[in-house]
């Protein structure tokens, strides 16, 4: 049996906060490491130093996108907080000028006059600081974040994506660090577009093209940074 909750679930865009942070985290993981190791790489006769930026990097990376990503959400949260609480204030000093703001949203979104004040006359009735929450401010439960969330998930995704260069680099002879990382980086980038595209729902070759291209551009740059200083470590 299809309940309403079920169905609502189905819909991609409740999948698009933590979805956000994971790939953010994967795709930071992936270009960073790739690009730090690259630009190493390409000032290095020896693997240690690569191996050693990549692990560091991978540590203050994964941590710094968690913090960031907690924050930054966190700081979302405050101020959805801060204007639910003064949104009730309000309700309780002025109800009905709350009651015709409430109708007046429902006449532009296309309600006759009189219809858009029974409907908000009907809601402010069941639950006023919702109907005011929602519609007024626009927060709901898919617009809502959670800031824990949010950092796990950025912080995890980011360690998978820049485990991936770092395996590259154990296995890869140093004589061609830089190129195999390059290639398996947009190999690793073109498979996070189409997860993400494929669990959000939208075009795969559009995510393809969108992830590739900024990956491409962030470890040319960083190769060409590590090829002007010419030391080699």
């Amino acid at each position: 049996m299809v309940t309403i909750d079920n169905y609502l679930d189905s819909h991609y865009i409740h999948r698009s906060n933590w979805l956000r942070a994971a790939v953010l985290g994967a795709n930071d993981g992936i270009i960073s490491i790739s690009s730090i190791a690259i630009g190493i790489a390409a000032a290095s006769m020896t693997r240690e130093p690569v191996i050693l930026a990549t692990v560091a990097g991978l540590v203050a990376g994964a941590l710094s996108m968690a913090a960031g990503e907690y924050v930054s959400v966190s700081s979302q949260t405050d101020t959805e907080k801060s204007d639910i609480a003064r949104e009730a204030l309000e309700l309780e000093e002025m109800p009905e000028e709350e009651l015709q703001i409430l109708a007046e949203i429902y006449e532009k979104r296309g309600l006759r006059k009189e219809t858009a004040h029974q409907v908000a006359l009907e809601l402010t009735e069941k639950d006023a600081l919702a109907a005011h929450v929602r519609d007024e401010l626009g927060i709901n439960e898919i617009s809502q974040s959670n800031p824990i969330q949010a950092a796990l998930a950025s912080g995890a995704s980011f360690c998978i994506g820049g485990m991936l260069p770092l395996v590259t680099i154990l296995l890869t002879p140093l004589d061609y660090i830089e190129y195999t990382l390059y290639g398996t980086s947009i190999l690793f980038l073109i498979v996070l577009g189409v997860i993400s595209a494929r669990i959000g729902g939208s075009s795969i070759m559009k995510a393809i093209l969108r992830i590739t291209i900024w990956g491409s551009l962030a470890m040319g740059l960083t190769a060409l940074v590590g090829y002007l200083f010419g030391v080699k470590v």
